[in-house]
């Protein structure tokens, strides 16, 4: 984890949202737009740096710890147009030396020879959107790829000496087996990612298969899928850090723990969010604990309106009550869970507010006290084997009143 930036701050990431994709898959529903002609790489690249020379002020004199770059399809923009960004980025953001620079990639936008073209253009982390190795299941979510492409794509990362990759994994899917999840799975492990997301595949709303649901393995089979396959991915030596994240020692995705560890991110793009910690010095109006104040910022969603210069949709503190449970959703995601130190460090709040939901916790046997190693504690929790399988219900105990 990086260490905490500028005084009582935490680290800083940064996102960058390339929003185009070949086709919008059914199940999606991130910011994410059909491409209609040429991709206007040059011109959107203009756009973030201009989006990022706004956003400075908020940051000044932070280092950043990691850059992602998610979509869409962020591998539709070629490496001399990820070079020319990455170098508009250290020309104005202090880049941390270790700096994580992911770049997430669909096998179907990635020619043979291109992932040795992004390294060499800064990328030293990969995320690649395999979902499956089933030709019919890739077809029932309406990807791009097929199996073969996915198979090219790993041989051109490992050929390009990035070892550092992640491969992203559904289950749950249309027509799926257990059997066939765990094929997914040990193709996957296969190419020994140092990274594997593994997640169930829901319907969201507002997006084609909420309209017209497919027929999916029930929650039984699903629930057998989610088993099974946790078994062979910690028998072939991966852990579960997170509720869908597994890695090798050492492997996790430093960007994406901070996200949960409730760390800064700034976000440039279109659709981009972002959570930002602010002084108080530099802000209207500070949190309950009077020292900062904590902000979620949202950059306009549709690509023209972003390229003609619109930017910011939604600018928003946080309300004091509201920090809490914000914290709690991310931090519960984690096996490890969470320290009140922590807590009181990324939010500015005392410990002593969430006394009555974490005795609670404590007492349904959701959440469990974190030996120091010395035969005591200090003040670290995590959750149980039955708070990680109802993590719904564990946080919802530190849902802030209402009136």
């Amino acid at each position: 984890m990086a260490p905490e930036s500028g005084p009582g701050l935490p680290p800083l990431g940064l996102y960058v949202h390339l929003p185009w994709c070949v086709r919008k898959c059914p199940y999606c529903d991130f910011n994410s737009h059909a491409l209609k002609g040429a991709l206007p790489g040059a011109e959107y690249v203009e756009a973030l740096l201009r989006d990022l020379e706004a956003d400075l002020p908020l940051v000044w004199g932070r280092p950043v710890s990691t850059v992602y770059f998610g979509g869409g399809t962020p591998s539709l923009f070629d490496a001399t147009l990820v070079e020319s960004l990455l170098s508009g980025l250290r020309a104005r953001l202090e880049l941390a030396p270790d700096v994580e620079i992911t770049l997430e990639a669909n096998p179907g936008t990635v020619e043979r020879d291109s992932f040795t073209a992004y390294r060499e253009a800064g990328i030293n982390r990969v995320s690649l959107g395999a979902q499956s190795f089933d030709a019919g299941c890739l077809a029932a979510l309406g990807r791009i790829h097929g199996p073969e492409d996915i198979h090219r794509a790993l041989a051109s990362l490992q050929a390009a000496g990035l070892d550092n990759f992640n491969v992203d994994l559904m289950f749950g899917l249309p027509g799926q087996s257990v059997d066939m999840a765990l094929e997914d799975l040990r193709q996957g492990l296969g190419a020994a990612p140092a990274h594997l997301s593994h997640y169930q595949l829901t319907l969201e709303p507002n997006t084609e298969f909420a309209a017209r649901p497919p027929v999916l393995p029930d929650d039984d089979e699903s629930w057998a899928m989610q088993e099974a396959c946790g078994e062979a991915l910690r028998a072939a030596g991966y852990a579960q850090y997170e509720v869908s994240a597994w890695s090798r020692p050492g492997r996790e995705s430093r960007h994406n723990l901070n996200y949960w560890h409730f760390g800064d991110y700034l976000g440039i793009g279109a659709g981009a969010h972002g959570k930002l910690t602010l002084p108080a010095t530099a802000t209207a109006t500070a949190t309950a604990a009077g020292t900062r104040e904590v902000r979620r910022r949202v950059k306009v969603r549709h690509p023209k309106r972003y390229l003609a210069g619109e930017r910011v949709a939604m600018d928003d503190a946080v309300a004091g009550e509201d920090l809490a449970f914000e914290f709690f959703l991310n931090a519960l995601r984690l096996r490890d869970g969470f320290s009140l130190a922590r807590f009181q460090a990324r939010t500015g709040l005392e410990p002593g507010i969430i006394a009555d939901p974490l005795e609670e916790a404590l007492e349904r046997g959701l959440l469990e006290p974190v030996a120091d190693g010395r035969g005591g504690a200090e003040g670290r929790y995590r959750p149980t084997e039955l708070g990680w399988r109802f993590g719904n219900d564990l946080q919802a105990l530190f849902l802030p009143e209402r009136g």
